[in-house]
């Protein structure tokens, strides 16, 4: 499998650069999973995911797509970094039609590339208003860092916060208050809109114009 695509303009390369610098931010060390059969790509991160096969945390997905110009079948998995230093040398290049073409190899492994969401099946179960859902991503934060103290290890502190991100938001939708905090911190709500969610197979997922957010469902409330 050739693993070259080509990014379809400068805005797509710029919309692409900004949800990956988002994403960055919320894990230093991140990795992105980039696909495409078509024209076209599909760009996963992980803002929330155990750090160990026994953790009990969620894995809260990311995901953005955007049109390539041609099409490419790819799947490789990244450090979000190495693609951002990539973008950044294609914007110093004069606009030609040789420009933003990547032409990467997966150079990670990481624990949550294995998991796949669904593709079909899913059916909308509501909407959540905004202010609800970034509410309970600042409450998240807060009642993270007020509960893990500074010598609190490693697993503590794991364990500390897979029970605030991996909690339910409400017991309808059985959506993680994860979720929340990773479409707030990508960047996909938008003040005072709605925000639908969908069900399938045991998966919850918000999407909105600027992204989707996808997980297990919550087990807790």
């Amino acid at each position: 499998m050739k693993n070259s695509f080509q990014l379809l303009d400068e805005q797509t390369a710029l919309d692409l650069r900004s949800y990956l610098t988002r994403a960055k931010k919320m894990d230093q060390k991140g990795t992105v999973r980039l696909r495409a059969f078509g024209t076209l790509l599909t760009a996963y991160v992980a803002p929330l995911f155990p750090a160990a096969i026994l953790d009990e945390g969620p894995t809260v997905l990311g995901l953005r797509t955007m049109e390539l110009k041609s099409e490419a079948e790819i799947s490789i998995l990244v450090p979000i970094q190495s693609v951002l230093d990539r973008i950044a040398f294609e914007l110093e290049k004069p606009a030609t039609d040789e420009r933003f073409i990547f032409d990467m190899t997966s150079t990670e492994r990481v624990p949550w590339a294995g998991v796949s969401p669904p593709r079909t099946g899913w059916v909308q179960a509501g909407e959540l208003r905004e202010e609800f859902l970034t509410s309970t991503a600042k409450r998240g934060i807060t009642e993270v860092a007020e509960t893990i103290p500074e010598s609190v290890g490693g697993p503590i502190a794991a364990r500390i916060r897979a029970e605030v991100w991996g909690r339910a938001i409400d017991v309808e939708s059985k959506i993680p208050a994860g979720a929340a905090f990773a479409a707030a911190g990508l960047g996909f709500l938008v003040k005072d809109q709605d925000v639908p969610f969908f069900h399938s197979q045991g998966w919850v997922r918000l999407s909105t114009e600027f992204g989707h957010v996808l997980s297990k469902e919550a087990k807790h409330f």
